[in-house]
């Protein structure tokens, strides 16, 4: 599983039991710990190792940003300390998580320890009156199900905001002149989102393409690598190009720091190495390096966001919204020229030809059935927001390139959002359910979540715990 590193802040009030507070917060460490869940502790700050003093919260702070925590976990193990929690999570700018251990009965003199859950009610508030976004785990027990659930959720979520928040992307040529459906707005981008562009011109990719074919020994390992996991279907020197295009891109996408890639894939590489670069982005694809085609920025951001959402568990692939099924009145096909990765594909894929250009170099291959998850991060006129939703996948006709058709609960719906956007024909799938996970981060990065089907509640209710 992906690390994320929770800075763990119990908290009590000095009305309610001190004891039962500590019993809490110690089984609440041990079950962290049963789960595989880093946590940075606050043990070395007081005695108690517990959150209730604002003395104690700007060494809290200073230990938090040190150990570089991406998530801020406060178990309120009696009432708590509204104030300074509020307080810490204003300072750190991190996803929040608001849990408290299920209060037992009241003695046989009516007397109750801790009163968790009426904490809870007050932080809740607090938080709101600072302006800071919090995610709630339901008042339940350790050992029930939805908190192992809700951690588990919340650990994703920090995942999304981590990456969204250190994006830079590198975008090989500016967008293909037709392509007017894929401009982006780089200093909004940068501005709102510290999302980051590193462009270069066509030039510096085939410069080095040609460097990595001059060396020669990286092409023989990628080479190898397609012989064994795909079928060749087209001309050694074809294959050493697609290789070379693979190496190239990995190369620049290293020097400039950047996690996903957005390339302008034709006309005009295909002029200089006469070949598509469908299988090469495939292979870094699989490589956990999202490579997205026409220059499409906002795809190479919803590509992360659904990988991490995923906690980098499984690959995304990258599609068009073509056409509709011609059987099933809720069914689509998504098709690309043939970028996705191996491991999304049902069978062993192709190095062939796609379907609309004359030039070698494209994937060819079925994708997996089963439930997706389809997301699209766009914007226009200074809003942005992110579409989500689940699909599944379905049998259909044969198509060229790399495909799989998908069944929504109603596609006229669907249609009706791509249409009217910010949206494009543009999406990314992944084969896990992370639409709870990216609705919960959008409000810790400033994105207006969008569902196109009618399932907030049931969202609402998975992250709450029911």
């Amino acid at each position: 599983m992906k690390k994320i590193k929770l800075g763990f802040a119990p908290t009590r009030r000095s009305i309610f039991s001190a004891p039962d507070a500590v019993k809490y917060a110690d089984l609440t460490r041990k079950r962290l710990k049963e789960l595989g869940v880093e946590i940075v502790d606050i043990t070395d700050i007081n005695e108690e190792g517990l959150f209730y003093d604002e003395a104690d919260r700007i060494k809290i702070m200073d230990k938090f940003r040190k150990e570089g925590v991406d998530g801020l976990f406060f178990p309120h193990c009696n009432f708590g300390t509204e104030y300074v929690v509020a307080r810490l999570a204003r300072e750190m700018n991190l996803p929040v998580l608001l849990w408290g251990p299920r209060d037992e009965r009241p003695d046989e003199d009516g007397i109750r320890l801790r009163d968790s859950q009426c904490g809870l009610f007050a932080t809740g508030k607090v938080l709101r009156r600072f302006q800071v976004p919090f995610t709630y785990l339901t008042n339940c027990r350790l050992t029930d199900t939805e908190f192992e659930r809700g951690i588990r959720n919340f650990l994703a979520v920090c995942s999304v905001v981590k990456t969204f928040r250190s994006i830079r992307i590198l975008q090989i040529a500016p967008r293909p002149f037709d392509f007017w459906s894929t401009m982006c707005n780089e200093g909004e981008l940068l501005e709102r989102f510290n999302i980051q562009l590193a462009p270069i011109p066509m030039p510096e990719l085939i410069q080095e393409v040609k460097k990595v074919k001059a060396e020669g020994k990286e092409i023989l390992e990628v080479v190898a690598y397609c012989k064994e996991a795909m079928n060749i279907k087209v001309g050694e020197e074809q294959l050493e190009s697609i290789a070379a295009l693979k190496v190239a891109m990995k190369r620049l996408a290293d020097k400039y720091g950047c996690k996903a890639i957005a390339i302008q894939c034709w006309n005009a590489l295909q002029g200089e190495i006469g070949i598509m670069p469908c299988a090469a982005n495939s292979l870094l694809n699989e490589e956990g390096i999202p490579v997205v085609c026409e220059t499409d920025i906002h795809g190479a951001i919803t590509s992360l966001m659904v990988e991490a959402a995923g906690m980098d568990e499984a690959r995304s692939f990258f599609a068009d919204w073509t056409v509709r099924h011609p059987d099933n009145e809720n069914g689509e096909l998504l098709q690309h020229c043939g970028p996705w990765p191996i491991s999304v594909a049902q069978e062993k894929p192709t190095i062939g030809y796609p379907l609309a250009f004359d030039y070698p170099g494209a994937v060819e291959a079925q994708a997996k059935f089963g439930n997706m998850t389809l997301a699209r991060f766009d914007g226009d006129n200074g809003e942005y927001s992110l579409l989500l939703g689940n699909a599944k996948g379905v049998e259909g006709p044969y198509t060229k390139g790399t495909y799989v058709w998908v069944e929504v609960a109603n596609l006229k719906r669907l249609e009706d959002k791509l249409v009217c956007g910010p949206y494009i024909h543009h999406c990314v799938g992944i084969h896990k359910n992370v639409v709870p996970v990216l609705y919960e981060a959008c409000k810790y990065i400033g994105v207006t979540p969008d569902l196109y089907d009618p399932i907030e509640e049931e969202v609402r209710a998975f992250i709450r715990g029911e």
